[in-house]
C-alpha cells in the first residue's frame, strides 16, 4: 500500500518561489509516473505537471517556463518547484503517483492529501 504525504504548501507573495514536496511510503516502479495537480475552488482537480519514466516531463501550458517537477527515485519522492508565482496559481494541490499515462492524461493510482498554495498579490 502506497501513501504520499505532501509538504511546502504555505502563503506565498506574487513573483516569489515556493517548492513543494511529496514523500511516499511503499514502493514506486521508477518507470511509474508521478505527478502535481491542482484543484482551484469550484472546479474540477487538474494535472499541474508529470514526470514519467525517463524523466520526460508534462506541464499544463499556463505553468511552463516557471514550474518544474523533478523526482528523486532513490528517495521515493517527487517535487514541483514553483517560481514567479502568480494569483491565479493559489490552490489546493495534490500530489500523484503509479497508473497509467496516455494520450496526455494521467490517471493515479494514488493521491496524497493535499498541500494549500496561497499566491497574495
Amino acid at each position: 500500500q502506497v501513501q504520499l504525504v505532501e509538504s511546502g504548501g504555505g502563503l506565498i507573495q506574487a513573483g516569489e518561489s515556493l517548492r513543494l514536496s511529496c514523500a511516499a511510503s511503499g514502493r514506486i516502479f521508477r518507470t511509474s509516473p508521478m505527478g502535481w495537480f491542482r484543484q482551484f475552488p469550484g472546479k474540477e482537480r487538474e494535472s499541474v505537471a508529470v514526470i514519467r519514466g525517463g524523466d520526460i516531463r508534462y506541464y499544463v501550458e499556463s505553468v511552463k517556463g516557471r514550474f518544474t517537477i523533478s523526482r528523486d527515485n532513490a528517495k521515493n519522492t517527487v517535487s514541483l518547484q514553483m517560481n514567479r508565482l502568480k494569483p491565479e496559481d493559489t490552490a489546493d494541490y495534490y500530489c500523484a503517483a503509479g497508473g497509467d499515462y496516455d494520450t496526455s492524461r494521467y490517471f493515479p493510482a494514488y493521491w496524497g492529501r493535499g498541500t494549500q498554495v496561497t499566491v497574495s498579490s
